[in-house]
């Protein structure tokens, strides 16, 4: 047993991380319950393991008597002082008691508790190393599929990405390298459970944190963020330095900041907005790029209705709703979105108007009523105070009694009833 016990301990040092001396403690443990079975009753047994030689001892402490009743508690004075020249009657003599077949049962109570003893060290120390890395970011390399949900090996121990923290745009491939957020680190029945995700919100908080120094210090604050994974990502930022421009902290100089967060969620578009305590200013930021024309707040229901014109009112709602959602959640207000209608009256159908009141105020046909207006007789004082030349002159067709008959109505209609 003591080669295979001896590169055994070396290999869990080594590739796992687990200390020597907590795995001897622990097989201790279970080779001292295989003793009491073998050796039986025996005061103060005692089971211990050379570290450099693997070699295994049990002992007992025998009191020393002239003549033994309790064989598994008493030894023989003259039996004593061969093993103690100096030992005395009533002394309490410490004895190897290793059974001669104990080499056989210790390799079968090695090998038998030696799985559950490092599983239980490796939870302790997963636990012990990640209780304090929840809420920051990892590296590993994507183990295996159980299902739909991710194993990711972290080094020395195995996290979880469950389908529900996948983003559904991404595809992940046995050995690749990938970054996650730790959501949680759970001590659960069955031990301590790294969770991860790639579509938490977080996620792309601390990936910005690693950018921008600015947020690390203080100087620019995440007030809010709402994210649709895979899609689109709305962050809004704040410094209480005026001469700072959070966004553009964020953005970097041409970009680079920015880019490289994008790079790492596979080109999910990111949106860097101004954040605002007053409402109306947050929710024309967070809706851009549509521009609003207006805007009505009920702040008993933290409802915001905002009206575009026909040209913005896609971008507004964005694609499958995406920009106005992720918007109301930035916000935490719903957000009604309405197309403003502007009827434009054009000059033809005004004129058809005008038109329409000269046949109804002159008793004439609308082809003659069309005619006054275009040449310049738009109404029906217009006609009244122009005389009877001027009518002939812009309208040499008709005859004079017709001309001066449609005066007589205009005169006509202007008296009051």
């Amino acid at each position: 047993m003591n080669p295979e016990f001896m590169s055994t301990l070396d290999y869990m040092e080594k590739e796992k991380g687990i200390k020597r001396d907590q795995m001897l403690e622990a097989i201790q443990l279970a080779l001292l319950t295989a003793a009491r079975k073998a050796v039986g009753p025996a005061n103060d047994l005692q089971v211990s393991i050379d570290p450099r030689t693997g070699k295994i001892k049990a002992t007992a402490k025998l009191k020393v008597v002239d003549r033994v009743r309790i064989p598994h508690d008493e030894i023989q004075l003259s039996k004593a002082r061969e093993m103690k020249p100096s030992a005395l009657l009533g002394e309490l003599l410490e004895i190897e008691v290793t059974p001669k077949d104990f080499g056989r049962i210790a390799a079968q109570v090695f090998k038998q508790s030696m799985n559950q003893t490092i599983r239980g060290i490796e939870r302790t120390m997963i636990f012990t190393e990640f209780k304090d890395r929840a809420d920051s970011i990892v590296t590993g390399t994507v183990r295996r599929f159980e299902k739909s949900d991710v194993v990711v090996d972290l080094g020395k121990f195995e996290a979880l990405m469950p389908k529900s923290e996948r983003v559904p745009t991404e595809e992940y491939q046995s050995g690749e390298r990938i970054r996650a957020y730790v959501v949680s680190v759970e001590n659960t029945a069955r031990g301590p459970e790294i969770v991860l995700s790639r579509s938490h919100p977080n996620f792309v908080k601390k990936l910005f944190e690693l950018e921008v120094g600015e947020l690390i210090d203080g100087t620019v604050q995440v007030k809010a963020i709402a994210r649709e994974p895979g899609y689109r990502t709305k962050i809004a930022v704040w410094s209480d330095n005026d001469k700072v421009d959070p966004v553009g902290a964020c953005v970097g100089i041409r970009g680079s900041r920015v880019k490289n967060i994008v790079r790492e969620l596979n080109n999910e578009k990111i949106d860097l907005i101004k954040w605002s305590p007053n409402p109306r200013e947050f929710v024309v930021e967070a809706l851009k790029p549509a521009k609003l024309k207006s805007v009505d707040l009920n702040e008993t229901e933290k409802r915001i209705k905002v009206h575009v014109d026909s040209e913005n009112l896609k971008l507004a709602i964005g694609i499958r709703g995406r920009n106005a959602r992720l918007a109301s959640r930035l916000m935490g207000w719903e957000i009604d979105i309405e197309e403003e209608i502007i009827t434009i009256e054009s000059m033809e159908d005004k004129l058809t108007h005008v038109a329409d009141t000269l046949v109804a105020r002159l008793s004439i046909d609308m082809a003659l009523a069309s005619q006054l207006v275009h040449i310049g007789f738009t109404s029906v004082e217009v006609i009244a105070e122009a005389d009877e030349k001027d009518l002939q002159e812009a309208l040499p067709e008709l005859p004079l009694e017709m001309i001066q008959k449609i005066r007589a109505e205009a005169l006509k209609a202007l008296i009051p009833a």
